[in-house]
């Protein structure tokens, strides 16, 4: 019976995997020009614009400005926590050590999450005449367009590389 801890290396039991090669220099270039980078404040432009649209889709429907308001705290229940750990990210990019980048990321996820928090349960202090329905609908249009905002940024940046 073979012990299940014994690490198996290539001069025993031939390769099992291929070593990995060095790329070229064209190699390198074609792999990074492939590379999709995403900004952040690209993401969080989009958002505010649609958060800014469904405010004013949801104050023209409902003719109340008190939704369009609630709608509005939505929207910022999203951007403003988004905006600090877009701030605080890209400034732990700059850690030398990746594990400490690693940890920021994480320190900075937890205050957006608390801040969030703090802002929702702060909405009926902060909004007069809440609706939480609209508050919702502003919530989680700004929350979604991020997945726009990046499949977007995917696309414009691939397009630009098979031309």
């Amino acid at each position: 019976m073979s012990d299940p801890y014994r690490v198996v290396t290539s001069d025993e039991e031939g390769d099992l995997e291929p070593e990995p090669k060095p790329l070229t220099a064209e190699e390198a270039v074609l792999l990074r020009a492939r590379i999709v980078g995403f900004s952040p404040w690209h993401v969080l432009g989009v958002q505010a614009v649609a958060g800014c649209l469904v405010v004013v889709v949801v104050w023209l429907v409902s003719g109340q400005a008190a939704w369009g308001k609630s709608t509005g705290y939505g929207a910022l229940a999203v951007l403003v926590p988004a905006v600090l750990f877009a701030r605080g990210l890209i400034r732990q990019q700059r850690a030398s050590a990746p594990g400490a980048a690693l940890a920021g990321m994480f320190v900075w996820e937890f205050v957006k999450i608390i801040l969030t928090l703090v802002m929702l349960f702060a909405a009926p202090r902060m909004v007069n005449d809440l609706n939480w329905l609209a508050l919702l609908a502003g919530f989680v249009v700004t929350m979604k367009a991020s997945w726009l905002a990046m499949f977007w940024q995917h696309k414009r940046k691939t397009s630009l590389t098979v031309s």
